[in-house]
């Protein structure tokens, strides 16, 4: 492992982060709002570490390996939170502690959403914007932009796209080079954040509300500048606009790049993942409107309006708001909250398992199946056309063996900080599957939970951005081993 080129590659991304908080440092200084101390300090802080820790390296010339890649990955990400938690902590108007502070850094840059903030609607607008800025660096992942640019820098790029890029299939690129698939990534992903925008700010919100929902729509994160979330703004337009934009941030980015080459969208129902997408959106958003309208919680008309757009945010872990899911009637709250792990599809900027593995988890259980009734028979799994390699497959269950152990073990941990059990088990399923609202006590906010559960909820969030593997892989000997 070449540790000299992990410290310059860390210098270099901690100081193109800390050019990222000069836009709400602008925007405190032209509202004289008392955040730009706080701005400026982090800004300063940032930059000056990051520099200090290039300066002594900054000739080397090594390729990146693999495992240069996951350790550069892990670390970015724990140390992007430490300093994203800056302005946080310093803010006169927040009064967060260290361990708060760190909680929503971590929550806004792994697109989990979950807050330990009340009264959001008269934090500074300097404030508000850098929580919704920090979603959507982290949506598509800080270091799929920073590859684009650290070939410039003379810094290859192909292993920490393979650490960070989300899904089972890795090595899978849009363009020849890792560079043009990143820079195609991020093409698509400002063009739908701008469209989405548009149409916020064309269906009645401010230019700021526009602006900073766009952010955290596209990035499938959640936060909003108002404690009510979208219910503030009542609208079945705007919430219109939310469930079509998370639908398409909840897609496997690959298909929109193909869109917008071929032109076309008949591709999108010719992908098995997509269609196993959208036809678990379409299932379960019927049952929960049936139990509503069955229920007398609602009249029909709002009863489909309340569980498409809770469905549609639930299911792509985006965890906007209209109505406290956690309070409607029979397993509601439990069947949506399970969707959570289904999660958005591989590619996406969504949280979960993703779709892919969960509908090919189902077709080997069905193989199982047939394997009883013919045990002489030879079957095959199919995504589409195409026959699934065994060691995918086995990967997938490898993958959800870990995922399930780390979720037991964080389980575990916070009932022994003294939560209660369905509040210790929503949280981790809120921050593992990088959604945010959980049930019982953190159904609205984290703020009320102890500061060690705080501690292994962050630790999740990283876990769940990053797909379990990346973090635990560096827990191997044989990873250290030459």
């Amino acid at each position: 492992m070449h540790f000299t080129v992990i410290l310059r590659i860390l210098g270099v991304l901690l100081m193109i982060f800390s050019l990222t908080m000069a836009i709400p440092l602008l925007l405190a200084w032209a509202l004289g709002e008392s955040a730009i101390h706080a701005f400026l300090t982090a800004l300063a802080i940032t930059f000056f570490s990051g520099l200090s820790i290039w300066l002594p390296v900054q000739h080397v010339r090594h390729e990146l390996r693999t495992r240069d890649g996951f350790i550069v990955v892990a670390l970015f990400w724990t140390v992007l939170s430490l300093f994203g938690a800056l302005p946080f902590y310093l803010s006169e108007d927040l009064q967060l502690s260290a361990v708060d502070a760190i909680f929503e850094s971590v929550s806004g840059l792994t697109t989990t959403g979950a807050t330990v903030i009340t009264g959001i609607d008269l934090l500074p607008k300097s404030i508000l914007y850098y929580r919704q800025q920090l979603q959507w660096l982290g949506g598509m992942g800080i270091i799929v932009l920073a590859v684009a640019i650290l070939p410039m820098l003379g810094i290859g790029g192909m292993q920490l796209y393979r650490a960070e890029t989300p899904g089972p299939v890795k090595d899978t690129k849009l363009t020849p080079r890792i560079t043009e698939t990143a820079k195609a990534l991020w093409y698509i992903y400002a063009s739908l954040t701008i469209l989405c925008m548009l149409a916020y700010w064309a269906a009645g919100m401010t230019f700021f509300d526009a602006l900073a929902h766009s952010f955290s729509t596209i990035a499938i994160g959640g936060f909003s500048t108002h404690d009510d979330s979208f219910a503030y703004f009542d609208s079945a337009l705007i919430e219109g606009i939310g469930i079509f934009f998370m639908i398409l941030s909840g897609a496997n980015f690959g298909l929109h790049f193909v869109a917008w080459q071929s032109r076309g969208v008949r591709h999108y129902l010719a992908d098995p993942e997509f269609r196993f997408y959208i036809s678990l959106l379409v299932i379960i958003s019927a049952i929960t409107c049936a139990v509503l309208i069955a229920t007398d919680s609602y009249e029909p008309l709002a009863a489909l309006r309340a569980a498409l757009f809770e469905v549609v945010s639930i299911a792509t872990t985006t965890g906007f708001a209209t109505a406290d899911f956690a309070q409607w009637p029979n397993m509601l709250p439990f069947l949506l909250f399970l969707m959570a792990f289904v999660g958005g599809c591989a590619g996406s900027t969504g949280g979960g398992m993703k779709v892919i593995r969960v509908l090919l988890l189902s077709k080997q259980g069905i193989r199982e199946v047939k394997r009883l009734i013919h045990p002489s028979g030879i079957f095959s799994i199919k995504f589409g056309q195409q026959a699934v390699p065994d060691k995918v497959v086995g990967a997938i269950w490898g993958f959800f063996s870990v995922y399930l152990l780390a979720f037991v073990f964080m389980l575990i941990a916070l009932l022994a900080t003294g939560l209660d059990q369905v509040t210790a088990w929503s949280a981790v399923g809120a921050t593992l599957n990088n959604l945010g609202p959980g049930l019982g006590e953190v159904s609205a906010n984290f703020s009320s939970i102890n500061d060690p559960a705080k501690c292994v909820l962050s630790l999740s969030m990283l876990l769940g951005r990053l797909e379990v593997f990346t973090f635990i892989v560096l827990l191997s000997p044989m990873f250290w081993r030459r």
